[in-house]
C-alpha cells in the first residue's frame, strides 16, 4: 500500500526558492520497480539546470535530483537484480531523488559494496561515472599527456585529477580562488591558473611551450568555449560536458579544418545505458574508491531541509569537491 513521504518539489522553474517541501504518497513497486529510502542524496551542477528551466522537467511539480543513496524497502514482481534490505546507489537517468522515498527502475540502482558508505557512494556515482568516461572513453589518455580541465576544484574535476594522474598525465586546471586551488593541487592538478586574475590562454600556452594540450575537459561552457579551442594542439579533443556559464556559440566546422580540432559532447547515458555498461562501470569506480586511487569524502553535508541553501552555494560556486544532502 502506498506510503507517505516528503520531496521538495518545483511547481516553476526559477530561483532555489522555487524547491518547497511537500508530503507525496509513494505507491508500491511494480514490474520492474523498487522503492527505496533515501540516506544521502548527491548534489550535482546538473539539479541547477533543472530547477532553473536550463534543462526541461517532464512536467510539474516536479521532484528533480539524480543521484542518491538508501536502503530497498519494496521490490517489484520482476525484479531479481537486487532484493528488500540492499543498500544501493542510483545516478542518471534516475530523475527524482529530492525526497525521502522515492520509486526507481531496478536496472538504474547498484548494490553498494562493503566497505563503502551510503555518503561516500552519493557523493560519487555520478560524478565518478562522468569522470571515468572522460578520463579512460573520450581520448587514449597516455603518460606523458598533457590536458586542460575547467573548474578544477569541482566534484568531476578533483576525480578526474586523481583517476587522470593515477596513469601519468600531466594536468592542468582553471579555478576561480586560492582556496579551490588548494583542493585541485592536492587532488593531483599540476598547475593552477587563476583564471580571475589570469588568462587560461595565454598560461596554457606558454606552460605547454606554445604547443597547447591534447585534451580539453570543459563543463563551463559559454565563457570557456573560445578559450578552449585556442589552447589546443593539432588534432586536439574540446569535450564539453556542461554548460555552468550558458550554451556556447553552435561551432562552424570550417573553423576546426586548420589545426583537425576534434570536438565532443559526451553524456553518461551514452555510457552506461546498458545494465551490463552500467555494472561495468560501476566496479571500476567502485574498485578506484578501494584501491585508494580515488578520495571521494564529501567536502560538503547538507541536511535535506538545507536544500535551498545547498543550491545557492552550487549556483554561486561556493561549493568544493562533492556535497549531498542526508536525509
Amino acid at each position: 500500500m502506498p506510503i507517505q513521504a516528503t520531496a521538495a518539489r518545483i511547481h516553476q522553474y526559477g530561483a532555489p526558492e522555487v524547491l518547497q517541501f511537500e508530503d507525496i504518497s509513494v505507491a508500491d513497486p511494480v514490474g520492474n520497480e523498487v522503492r527505496i529510502r533515501n540516506k544521502v542524496i548527491g548534489l550535482n551542477f546538473v539539479d541547477v539546470y533543472y530547477r532553473r528551466g536550463s534543462m526541461p522537467v517532464p512536467e510539474f511539480p516536479a521532484i528533480i535530483g539524480n543521484e542518491g543513496a538508501g536502503v530497498i524497502e519494496a521490490v517489484g514482481p520482476n525484479v531479481t537484480s537486487v532484493k528488500v534490505g540492499d543498500r544501493v546507489v542510483y545516478g542518471h537517468p534516475s530523475y527524482g531523488a529530492y525526497a525521502s522515498v522515492r520509486i526507481c527502475d531496478a536496472d538504474h540502482v547498484v548494490v553498494i559494496p562493503d566497505g563503502i558508505s551510503d555518503e561516500q557512494a552519493a557523493s560519487s556515482f555520478l560524478k565518478g561515472l562522468t569522470s571515468r568516461y572522460l578520463v579512460k572513453e573520450i581520448v587514449a589518455l597516455t603518460p606523458g599527456d598533457t590536458v586542460l580541465y575547467h573548474a578544477a576544484a569541482g566534484g568531476v574535476g578533483l576525480m578526474f585529477a586523481q583517476w587522470a594522474k593515477s596513469i601519468g598525465v600531466r594536468l592542468i586546471g582553471t579555478v576561480s580562488d586560492s582556496k579551490k586551488a588548494e583542493a585541485a593541487r592536492a587532488a593531483g592538478f599540476d598547475e593552477i591558473i587563476n583564471y580571475r586574475t589570469e588568462d587560461f590562454v595565454v598560461r596554457t600556452l606558454a606552460l605547454t611551450n606554445g604547443e597547447g594540450v591534447k585534451a580539453v575537459f570543459d563543463s563551463v561552457g559559454k565563457d570557456t568555449l573560445e578559450g578552449s579551442l585556442a589552447t589546443l594542439k593539432n588534432r586536439g579533443t574540446l569535450a564539453q560536458f556542461g554548460i555552468a556559464s550558458g550554451e556556447s556559440r553552435p561551432i562552424n566546422l570550417l573553423e576546426l579544418a586548420p589545426r583537425s580540432l576534434m570536438v565532443t559532447w559526451p553524456s553518461l547515458p551514452s555510457f552506461i545505458g546498458a545494465r551490463t555498461e552500467l555494472l561495468a562501470a560501476a566496479r571500476d569506480l567502485f574498485n578506484a574508491i578501494q584501491t585508494g586511487v580515488l578520495d571521494v569524502t564529501a567536502t560538503r553535508v547538507y541536511s535535506f531541509e538545507e536544500v535551498i541553501t545547498a543550491h545557492h552555494d552550487l549556483e554561486s560556486r561556493r561549493t568544493v569537491g562533492s556535497a549531498v544532502l542526508r536525509v
